[in-house]
C-alpha cells in the first residue's frame, strides 16, 4: 500500500473517529436526532466529499451540494420530530451535525491535529453545557463589560497599529507595545474570571494564587487593608500576600517564554530559582496560618481602557529607559537604576521590554545581564510591597510579611553576587 493510499485512509479514519466521539456524547443525552452512527456517517460524509471534490476538481460544489442535502434531511427529521410530539433536539445538536460535517471536510486536506481539536472542542463543549450556562449566569454585567473590553484591546485596536520602528532610538514599536498589553491584561483578566467564578468560595491557597495571576500589588494593598480592619485577619492576609508574590514569578517566566523564547533557559532559570524560595516561603505561611479567619478581597477589573494606556506607557518609558542607557551611559549601573525603579510597583513592564531586547541581539544586552535586571527589580518589588504592607497594614503585618519575604530577597542577592 502506497503513501498516498496510507494517507487517504487515515484521514478517513480520524474522520470517523471524530465523528463517533461527538456522536457518542450526543447519544448519553438521548437525542432523538443524531447519534454515536449518524455522527460518523456525517463527519465521513465531509471528508468524502471534500475529497471527491479535490479528485475531480470541481471548485467546491460537490462539497455545497453535499451540505444542502445534508441540511435539508436535518431540517425535514427535525419537522418531523416536531409533528410526532418527540423532545425538541435542540438547536446544540443541529449546529454540531453542520460543524461536524464541515470539519470532516476540512479533514480531507487540511491539517490533522486542527481538525482533531475541532472535533474534541465540539465535544467538549456539547459534554461541559450545564458548567458553562453555571459560568455564564455568575457573571454578571461589570464581568462582561472587562471580557468585552479585552477584546476590543485586542481584536480592534491591535490590528490597526503600524508595526514598524518609531522615535527616539528607534525603539517604539506601536503594535509590539500593544501586544504586551494584550498579552498582560490577558494574563489578569483570566485571572480575574476565575476569581469572580471560583473566588468567592475560595481559601486562602486560591485566593493567593488567582490575586497573583490579576496583580500581586493590588492584592498585597487589599489585604493590608482588611488587616488593618480586622486584626483577626493578619495570618491569612499574610498567607495570602506571600502566595500572591510567588505567582508573580510564575507570570514572569510565562511573559519571558512569548518574548524570548531563544533566551529562556538563561533568563527563566534564575527567575525560577526565585520563584522556588518564594514558594517555600509561601509554603510556610500558609501551613502557619492556615487555621486563621478568611475575607475574601474584591479584585478590580484588568482591562479597563485606563488601565491598559497607563501599563502600554510605562512599558514604551522602561523600554526607551534601557535603550537609552545602553546607548548613552554604556554602563550596567544606569541599567540596573532603571530596573529597580520600575520593579517598585510592576514587573511585567521590566521583565517584556528587558526579553524584548535580549531578543533582539542588535540592542546589545545580554542574557546574563537581562536576567540581573529582573532579578533586581523583583527584589526592589518585594521591598516594595512591604513597605506598603507595614504603612498600610500595621507593624504586625508587616513582620510577618517581610519575615517570610526575606527569603526570596535573600536568593535573590545571592544570585546577584555568586550565580
Amino acid at each position: 500500500m502506497d503513501e498516498t493510499t496510507l494517507n487517504i485512509f487515515g484521514r478517513l479514519g480520524t474522520s470517523l473517529v471524530i465523528g463517533m466521539l461527538v456522536g457518542l456524547q450526543r447519544e448519553q443525552v438521548s437525542t432523538a436526532l443524531a447519534g454515536l452512527r449518524s455522527f460518523a456517517l456525517i463527519s465521513v460524509a465531509g471528508t468524502l466529499s471534500a475529497m471527491i471534490d479535490l479528485q475531480f476538481s470541481s471548485g467546491g460544489w460537490i462539497v455545497a451540494a453535499s451540505l444542502i442535502a445534508l441540511g435539508t434531511i436535518v431540517g425535514v427529521s427535525h419537522w418531523q420530530m416536531k409533528i410526532h410530539d418527540k423532545k425538541d433536539a435542540g438547536m446544540s445538536t443541529v449546529i454540531a451535525i453542520l460543524v461536524v460535517f464541515c470539519n470532516g471536510a476540512y479533514l480531507a486536506e487540511g491539517v490533522m491535529i486542527v481538525g482533531v481539536a475541532i472535533g474534541v472542542s465540539v465535544a467538549a463543549l456539547l459534554q461541559f453545557k450545564p458548567e458553562l450556562h453555571s459560568a455564564a449566569h455568575k457573571l454578571g454585567d461589570r464581568d462582561m463589560r472587562a471580557i468585552i473590553q479585552f477584546a476590543v484591546l485586542s481584536c480592534v485596536i491591535l490590528p490597526v497599529l503600524p508595526n514598524r520602528n518609531l522615535g527616539p532610538l528607534n525603539v517604539f514599536n506601536p503594535f509590539n507595545i500593544w501586544l504586551m498589553v494584550v498579552l498582560i491584561v490577558g494574563i489578569s483578566l483570566a485571572g480575574y474570571i476565575s476569581y469572580r467564578l471560583f473566588g468567592e468560595s475560595a481559601g486562602v491557597l486560591v485566593g493567593g494564587i488567582l490575586g497573583g495571576a490579576i496583580s500581586s500589588t493590588a492584592t498585597s494593598l487589599s489585604y493590608a487593608r482588611i488587616s488593618r480592619q480586622s486584626p483577626a485577619m493578619v495570618g491569612a492576609s499574610t498567607a495570602v500576600i506571600i502566595i500572591a508574590s510567588s505567582v508573580v514569578f510564575l507570570r514572569l517566566m510565562i511573559e519571558l517564554a512569548v518574548v524570548a523564547p531563544s533566551h529562556l533557559r538563561q533568563l527563566g532559570l534564575p527567575v525560577a530559582i526565585m520563584f522556588g524560595s518564594c514558594v517555600l516561603a509561601a509554603i510556610i505561611a500558609w501551613l502557619s496560618f492556615r487555621g486563621s479567619q478568611e475575607q475574601t478581597a474584591e479584585p478590580t477589573n484588568p482591562s479597563e481602557f485606563k488601565s491598559a494606556i497607563m501599563f502600554g506607557a510605562l512599558y514604551a518609558l522602561i523600554l526607551w529607559a534601557l535603550a537609552g542607557a545602553k546607548h548613552y551611559l554604556d554602563s550596567d549601573d544606569a541599567l540596573y537604576f532603571v530596573a529597580a525603579i520600575s520593579g517598585l510597583t510592576d514587573m511585567d513592564a521590566i521583565t517584556l521590554s528587558t526579553g524584548r531586547m535580549v531578543e533582539q541581539s542588535t540592542t546589545g544586552l545580554s542574557s546574563g545581564t537581562g536576567w540581573r535586571l529582573i532579578v533586581t527589580a523583583s527584589i526592589s518589588n518585594l521591598v516594595f510591597k512591604s513597605g506598603m504592607v507595614a504603612a498600610i497594614g500595621g507593624y504586625r503585618l508587616f513582620m510577618r510579611v517581610f519575615g517570610l519575604m526575606l527569603l526570596p530577597i535573600i536568593c535573590g542577592g545571592l544570585l546577584l553576587l555568586y550565580w
